[in-house]
């Protein structure tokens, strides 16, 4: 490794745990007389609350970009273990990055540039950065001889394809997956291709076709028959539209829902950035419905908003 890495060399990103935190709701109500995107987040806070008090309530979870890499495995872990999640919705990268450390792989911490120099003896260090993490290629040998060692049926629904991926993990492993399967989470991934597990199956079973559309009519089937759905979004994305969709064709439109994001150009378009207000038109939301758009590095929101949902639950008010 090259002398501008030698002071991460090896030392891993630690995928953290947050505990249930009294101070955190004093934080919180303090922040909801406040302003801006303190408010926000206490909204966020008092909403997901709701969520889960509400017995009738489907909490769907919308989880984009790549936060395992960064340190956000076991706090997704703990917002399924703890039943803060009835349906998962992720990217390709957040199981191929969940599945990397479930094997004892880790990713690293390192630098953020913008020196393509670099960048270019990154890469024959043999290692890939997002932004301040790298990933090293070994990840990728160890995952392709990993899966080499079970079977899996080729014309399966995504869904339980990624379930029999789960199934494999050690059930020690603070995996996603792992804890997906074993309580029968629903774990949806509209765009699965997009991603080096997707690869790494289709190098393994040339004649895969895992059953897209199936997923689909599931996703649609959920929304349609849930009362009162509750909609938590880290980031935005195919995860945010794939929920959101759902719910503009189904009887009842989202109720509660949060995003977390870091888009802000509402001007350019984008779903990502899109306001919530705009989702009402769509009827994704429901326009008597409660929402809160906060923009801000879900890396802080979501430990928060674990932290807090945690103390609640501990207090006996969920």
């Amino acid at each position: 490794m090259k002398e501008a890495n030698d002071n991460y060399q090896g030392k891993a990103v630690k995928q953290a745990t947050f505990p249930p935190s009294a101070d955190i709701v004093q934080i919180v109500e303090s922040w909801d007389n406040m302003g801006f995107n303190a408010k926000r987040l206490a909204r966020a806070c008092k909403i997901y609350e709701k969520m889960c008090q509400d017995k009738e309530c489907v909490k769907f979870f919308a989880l984009s970009g790549a936060m395992v890499p960064v340190g956000m495995q076991k706090v997704v872990y703990d917002f399924i273990d703890e039943g803060f999640i009835d349906v998962l919705v992720t990217t390709g990268a957040n199981l191929t990055h969940d599945l990397a450390e479930a094997l004892g792989d880790h990713h690293l911490q390192g630098h953020a540039t913008e020196d393509k120099q670099t960048d270019a003896a990154l890469h024959e260090d043999e290692l890939n950065r997002i932004y301040d993490v790298y990933m090293p290629n070994s990840i990728y040998e160890n995952m392709e001889d990993w899966i080499g060692t079970w079977k899996l049926d080729p014309k399966s629904s995504l869904k339980e394809a990624i379930w029999e991926v789960g199934k494999h993990l050690p059930q020690d492993s603070k995996s996603v997956l792992r804890i997906c399967y074993d309580k029968q989470i629903p774990i949806y991934c509209p765009a699965f291709t997009d991603s080096g597990l997707g690869m790494q199956l289709m190098f393994k079973y040339p004649n895969i076709n895992l059953n897209h559309f199936e997923d689909l009519n599931e996703m649609i089937n959920k929304a349609w028959d849930t009362k009162v759905p509750g909609v938590f979004i880290c980031g935005g994305g195919v995860p945010k539209n794939f929920i959101f969709q759902a719910m503009q064709f189904s009887p009842n439109s989202a109720k509660f829902v949060v995003q977390i994001t870091t888009d802000a150009q509402v001007s350019a378009g984008g779903l990502s950035s899109a306001s919530l207000s705009e989702a009402v038109s769509w009827g994704k939301i429901n326009a008597k419905g409660e929402s809160s758009q906060v923009h801000l590095d879900a890396t802080i929101a979501m430990p928060i908003i674990l932290s807090y949902l945690k103390q609640k639950k501990l207090e006996g008010t969920l």
